[in-house]
């Protein structure tokens, strides 16, 4: 009877355990299978080795991802956010000797920063790891073409010198959505290069790397037009400034002419015929049509007598 009532209580115990288990793997939140306007993109690299630049695999041969480098400004790690065109600052407090060796080779293009962010919103638990200690890519079979990662390839621009090296620490980040009607809040492509707006940065082992990101976000995967070459290009919006412009410089000129030009038209030929008709006038008795000037002048009179 012991025996029984003994093993009914571990069957009792096993069941309670098993069911608080599922009830905890209920509550945790449901991933929304997309992304929020302003949503968080968490940012991880591919990890390399310092003496060759080499990436580093775990011992199935998964390629190693570690988050980016933390920034002083919000002491996290490089996040973007989702669809929002901004301007972020990422400086990097310290660069340490390994670190600095690593520069070299993204700047000498001996190695590409390598770079990756999440299609999709990740679970929370994936989410933790990405952030605290990196993971591993398990979908390595599918080369760059993952549906839970999409590729950011960091173009970093320098030139190296024997004692430091100069940085192009301004960037220029374009993120490509998927398009609405195919899959809404999800990324498609990406892509990062430095910029020449300023003078690349000086940077010895010891010193911060002031990372400065102009972030855009488009809403497919196409490109909008751009320049086409010296001269410019026309564009409806010119074509508006044109007829604008034209229609104000029109407006301005009638108003001036018939404000201002018509009126001392006016009065200036006015002026002219009032002056005519007075010297029309004083003509009119120099051909003989007043009083004797009339005998006289045209010998209409009487005349001489014998």
């Amino acid at each position: 009877m012991l025996d029984r009532l003994t093993l009914l209580l571990r069957l009792l115990s096993v069941f309670y355990t098993c069911l608080a288990t599922a009830h905890a793997a209920a509550q945790e939140p449901l991933v929304p299978q997309a992304y929020k306007v302003g949503d968080k993109v968490p940012v991880t690299c591919l990890n390399r080795t310092v003496e060759t630049g080499e990436h580093i695999t775990d011992l199935e041969g998964h390629l190693s991802y570690i988050p980016f480098w933390t920034c002083a400004e919000t002491q996290r790690p490089l996040e973007l956010l989702f669809g929002i065109d901004t301007e972020q600052n990422c400086t990097i407090d310290f660069v340490s000797d390994p670190f600095f060796h690593l520069l070299e080779f993204y700047v000498h293009n001996d190695a590409p920063l390598t770079c990756r962010i999440p299609s999709r919103p990740l679970p929370p638990s994936a989410l933790k790891d990405e952030f605290e200690k990196g993971v591993t890519d398990t979908t390595e079979g599918q080369g760059s073409l993952s549906e839970v990662y999409t590729p950011l390839v960091v173009a970093l621009a320098g030139t190296l010198q024997l004692s430091h090296l100069h940085v192009s620490a301004g960037m220029n980040v374009l993120v490509h959505a998927a398009p609405r009607s195919v899959a809404p809040g999800t990324i498609a492509a990406a892509t990062a290069y430095s910029i020449s707006r300023d003078p690349p940065t000086r940077i010895v082992i010891g010193d911060p790397l002031p990372l400065r990101f102009s972030v855009r976000w488009y809403p497919n995967t196409s490109l909008p037009s751009g320049w086409t070459g010296v001269g410019g290009h026309l564009t409806f919006s010119t074509v508006v400034y044109c007829g604008l412009s034209a229609l104000a410089s029109a407006a301005i000129c009638v108003a001036y002419f018939r404000g201002v030009e018509l009126p001392r038209r006016l009065k200036s030929h006015g002026k002219d015929r009032l002056g005519g008709m007075e010297r029309g006038g004083s003509g009119l008795g120099g051909y003989g049509l007043n009083g004797g000037s009339v005998n006289g002048g045209f010998g209409y009179g009487p005349g001489k007598r014998d």
